[in-house]
């Protein structure tokens, strides 16, 4: 309902003229194919950093010894990497405390001027989607980062350990140090990634205001 409102609102600022042409029943179709082809090319942007958020926060979970430790998405009914989300929380809280809403509407607003209703359009060449791609997945590594090295240097510290005592149970102990170590470097690590949050919304406007 909130989709259908928006649409309705943007669409009453276009000339009467654009507006009948669009209700004209030969071009139903057309325009209806038009518009989801642009709205995904819109979506995907966020889509697209939200994944590779979600992706890194998996990536810590496997290391950290959480693999198992999934959360359910009440939307989707899709499995969550649980550090994944919590970054993921972060993100969308920047989102829209940095105005990220109101300024994809606008982005979405200025297509009906670059790209009118009825055109067919996909905003992202292979070129383009392969530099977004390759900018966002490292940004997004940068929040885990820290925590990531920190995992690292756990792994490292129990190797020498082992060299030194053969008969400790290197898995058992290893497991419960990456874990306590990733509990207690977890605060930190959201903490200090406000501004890499802020980057990756900005990064994305920013690409989707250059594509339309």
């Amino acid at each position: 309902m909130l989709s259908l409102a928006l649409a309705g609102w943007i669409v009453t600022s276009l000339p009467v003229a654009q507006i009948e042409e669009i209700a004209a029943p030969d071009r139903y179709i057309q325009t209806a194919m038009g518009e989801a082809l642009i709205g995904l090319s819109i979506a995907m942007a966020l889509s697209i950093a939200f994944a590779a958020i979600l992706m890194t926060g998996r990536a810590i979970d496997i290391q950290a010894g959480f693999g198992l430790a999934m959360l359910i998405d009440p939307n989707t009914r899709a499995q969550n990497p649980l550090i994944g989300t919590i970054m993921a929380y972060g993100a969308a809280l920047t989102f829209f405390a940095a105005g990220g809403a109101g300024e994809l509407l606008v982005v979405t607003a200025r297509t009906l001027e670059t790209l009118p209703p009825g055109s067919a359009y996909w905003l992202w060449s292979p070129a383009n989607l392969a530099a977004y791609l390759s900018s966002i997945f490292i940004l997004t590594l940068a929040l885990g980062g820290i925590l990531l090295l920190t995992l690292f240097l756990v792994d490292l510290s129990v190797a020498f350990m082992s060299r030194t005592m053969p008969q400790m149970n290197v898995l058992l102990i290893g497991f419960q140090a990456k874990a306590l170590a990733t509990l207690m470097m977890l605060p930190l690590a959201i903490g200090l990634s406000g501004t890499i949050f802020l980057r990756i919304v900005r990064f994305a406007l920013e690409t989707l205001a250059a594509r339309t």
